[in-house]
């Protein structure tokens, strides 16, 4: 029985979906302006490791995750470049999906774009207008947040208490500071679209109520994002939408903690700001995604290398058992098997769930992981090995390898790091005439698809 820590309720709940056997399941995606940073990297493997682990359990999952293709940022980034929103967006995207694929997250089910659902945004706002829950102004529209009587609900706030805080920033058109934009009017040379009130484009809070209505319906199982998004975009969200729909937006709420560098919060002005297209370049994304869930997906996390190279051990004595227990399959014998093992392997795969069941909590889940490789290697240090006992292992190990996401086949990738060395000993290689082994070097890089570059400034590399 999964129980889930909700954050409306800020207490675990047994988790009971809508329907039996489906689970409906948003999670709020990027900003497509550039590569995701390691911060977006957090939601997208807790997020995949829940949905995965709920089709473990048998649920079939319907995964929406959205991509936020027009706002600011985009536009912004758009005069810099010289380019078109949509260009920028298209091509951000596909880095989105080459870099999550390489962290093994699965694609969702769908992945929605504003751009695409820009009739359905405008058809909500005039809804929430007709029902008193929004107003035109000056050719902006705004959400009355006052409206709505549970505001603050998710994030366990008063509206009296955010009111004191609360200003109009010039050029804003609101009548009360709480309210906020569900359209924004056009300025110039800006991405644009019609619409009754005149030409613009979406505020950012609407774009994921509207997209999670379309693809999953007005009340879902899972919403889930970031923790900084609990307040005010989530809490922006249920406003909008249960005021559009006379009904419960998300029945569970789930928000993963902050990352910070080095104990450091992520901040691009500290400069301490990592983009996860530049980390899987050195680090390989296997052993980055292991590091990600060695810690429970509520709980802050550190990054820093000591750290990751203490993930990258765990992770390799994992695999390197798996390997030895696959290769003394060829010399097993009997397929009769020890009972005492068997309950081994069978009551460790009972904890493994029990602590996927509470909360989703990997951490606690790989430490069993590392208990049941304890146990494995115990066993290959018998004479003789078991065909059924080293099959319930590998089975097991197989099992945890698809829930968490982690691949055991350890991959041999050269990180930049290893290419230098090997560029630098076949610099003396070549330095002492011993060509052969230069050639060697080279024709080893470039079977790793590795090109060597002679420049003025020395022998560079890139990957072909």
């Amino acid at each position: 029985m999964v129980r889930i820590y909700n954050t409306l309720t800020r207490q675990k709940e047994t988790f009971k979906p809508l329907e039996e056997g489906k689970v409906k399941m948003y999670v709020c995606g990027p900003t497509v302006y550039n590569y995701i940073h390691i911060g977006n990297a957090r939601p997208a493997i807790a997020f995949d490791t829940v949905r995965r682990y709920l089709e473990y359990k048998g649920y079939e999952v319907d995964y929406v995750s959205n991509f936020t293709d027009v706002d600011d940022k985009l536009i912004k980034a758009s005069r810099e470049l010289g380019e078109s929103v949509p260009e920028i967006a298209e091509r951000f995207i596909e880095a989105f999906f080459h870099d999550t694929g390489a962290l093994n997250v699965k694609r969702a089910t769908a992945h929605p774009r504003v751009m695409d659902h820009m009739d359905d945004i405008i058809k909500f706002i005039g809804i929430l207008i007709d029902k008193g829950h929004a107003y035109e102004s000056g050719g902006d529209v705004y959400f009355k947040t006052r409206s709505f009587d549970e505001y603050g609900k998710l994030s366990h706030q008063s509206i009296n208490d955010l009111k004191v805080g609360a200003r109009i920033e010039a050029g804003e058109k609101k009548k009360d500071p709480l309210d906020f934009a569900l359209w924004k009017q056009a300025k110039p040379n800006e991405i644009k679209w019609e619409a009754p009130w005149g030409e613009g484009r979406p505020g950012w809070h609407i774009e994921c109520s509207v997209m999670a209505r379309e693809h999953l319906g007005d009340t879902i199982d899972i919403h889930a994002g970031g923790q900084d998004l609990t307040f005010p975009h989530h809490e922006n969200e249920i406003a909008q939408s249960e005021c559009m729909t006379d009904a419960t937006f998300a029945n569970y709420w789930m928000h993963n903690g902050y990352i910070n560098i080095d104990n450091t919060k992520m901040s691009k002005s500290l400069g301490n700001f990592i983009l996860v297209h530049d980390i899987i370049k050195e680090i390989n994304p296997n052993v980055l995604r292991f590091f990600m869930i060695s810690v429970h997906y509520r709980n802050p996390i550190n990054y820093n290398r000591e750290l990751v190279e203490a993930a990258r051990a765990g992770l390799e004595r994992i695999q390197g058992s798996y390997a030895q227990a696959k290769e003394r399959l060829g010399s097993a014998v009997g397929t009769e098997a020890d009972g005492k093992v068997m309950e081994i392997i069978h009551k460790n795969i009972e904890t493994f769930e029990a602590h996927m069941d509470d909360d989703f909590n990997t951490a606690n889940a790989i430490s069993t992981w590392h208990d049941l490789t304890t146990e494995l290697n115990k066993y290959l240090r018998y004479n003789t090995t078991n065909h059924a006992v080293l099959n319930a292992f590998i089975g097991a190990f197989e099992k945890y390898g698809e829930v968490l996401g982690v691949v055991l086949e350890k991959e041999e990738v050269l990180l930049d790091e290893e290419i230098e060395k090997l560029i630098e000993e076949r610099n003396a290689a070549r330095k002492n005439k011993d060509f052969a082994r230069a050639d060697e070097i080279r024709d080893e890089l470039k079977a790793e698809g590795i090109v060597l570059e002679d420049t003025k400034e020395g022998v560079r590399f890139r990957r072909g």
